[in-house]
């Protein structure tokens, strides 16, 4: 129901029961609960032509944030967004050291700067395992078997959620994006981490202990990059922003900024890159085949030509996928997909049981 009201809002409880098949009796009843936890907001009376007014619902974005944090291999951003996912603020945080103790800790003080939230959603890369809250293996920040809700919800005394940023921008899709993300879709996200999420209809594959979406290590056409696991070619080690930035010799945002400006050089490495990138979104369309495949990278939404070069590469290369431009997109939170990727690990949570939720209204 609350689902119906982000979608629809500001509706009539009659076309809330019409949409999700509940009795108008259990759409009342669930109202005045999601209104007293804050969640909902009765409007002004609306008069129709014929029969009774109708009194509307809408989200009530005036009470709760949501605080998210995304931890990147050199760096934290933290937010605060409001239910509908809306970014409200967001800080960059440069690590101190790549201990997780004194990295998670600064990343919950520097949100709680901030404002303070009704929860933290955490995403990062690597192998995390969303059930019980622990970052499994992140090889790029060096670390193994941390326990990052249990040690945020002991320094903040607030509910903590934890998952993968692939799959925590696949649920910000779902929630607020793309709407063919809801039937099934294949996240590729591209950074100094590469990995992948996979849903279809109300489910985000997880796998035992929330492995799925290892694609570091898929293998890459003609390239001899040395990866960690001792072979040569993997996906990441060959495309991740670090890779770049050591090839061109220059930081990965000069590097960038040079793209954006038109650099001929620095566009064509960005190119090749997108066509390498190509390889692993058509094998993911070939084995998955879902309704759309979402990339997540910095250099698709700002350098001129990546988007249709790895586009062209995935249509010679799938045999599924007969039309990549309608297949293959760009994430919808342009700018926006770090903070979101925290913040909607916690909205998911809400989204599918607000109830259960801890939220009670403020003044």
């Amino acid at each position: 129901m609350l689902r119906t009201v982000l979608d629809h809002g500001p509706i009539a409880r009659s076309t809330i029961a019409r949409r999700t098949g509940l009795s108008p009796a259990a759409v009342t009843g669930h109202t005045a609960e999601l209104t007293e936890l804050g969640l909902l907001r009765e409007l002004p009376e609306v008069g129709g032509a014929i029969g009774r007014p109708h009194v509307p619902v809408d989200l009530d974005t005036a009470h709760h944030v949501i605080g998210g944090i995304h931890l990147a291999v050199h760096f934290a951003t933290v937010a605060l967004l409001d239910v509908r996912g809306r970014v409200l603020v967001q800080r960059v945080i440069p690590h101190p050291s790549l201990d997780p103790v004194t990295v998670l800790l600064g990343a919950a003080d520097a949100l709680l700067e901030l404002g303070r939230p009704h929860g933290i959603g955490v995403a990062t890369g690597g192998w995390v395992d969303e059930r019980t809250g622990s970052i499994i293996d992140h090889p790029l920040l060096g670390w193994r078997d941390v326990p990052a809700r249990d040690l945020l919800t002991g320094h903040t005394g607030l509910a903590v959620a934890v998952d993968s940023h692939s799959r925590a921008l696949v649920h910000a899709e779902r929630l607020l994006g793309q709407t063919r993300a809801r039937a099934s879709v294949v996240q590729l996200f591209a950074g100094n981490v590469v990995d992948a999420a996979f849903a279809t209809g109300d489910t985000v594959h997880h796998g035992p202990r929330s492995a799925a979406g290892a694609v570091a290590h898929l293998p890459v056409d003609d390239s001899t990059e040395p990866c960690d696991c001792g072979r040569t070619g993997c996906l990441q080690a060959t495309v991740s922003e670090q890779t770049v930035a050591r090839k061109a010799g220059l930081p990965f945002t000069e590097l960038l900024d040079l793209a954006k400006k038109g650099d001929a050089n620095s566009i064509a490495l960005f190119h090749e890159r997108a066509r390498l990138l190509g390889q692993a979104a058509a094998l993911l369309l070939d084995v998955l085949n879902p309704e759309i495949l979402i990339v997540v990278d910095q250099s698709v939404h700002h350098v001129p030509g990546c988007l249709s070069a790895l586009r062209e590469e995935v249509d010679v290369r799938s045999w599924i996928c007969d039309d990549a431009e309608k297949v293959v997109v760009p994430s919808s939170f342009s700018g926006r997909e770090l903070a979101t990727a925290g913040g909607a690990v916690l909205l998911n949570a809400l989204y599918q049981d607000p109830l259960s939720t801890s939220l009670r209204r403020t003044s």
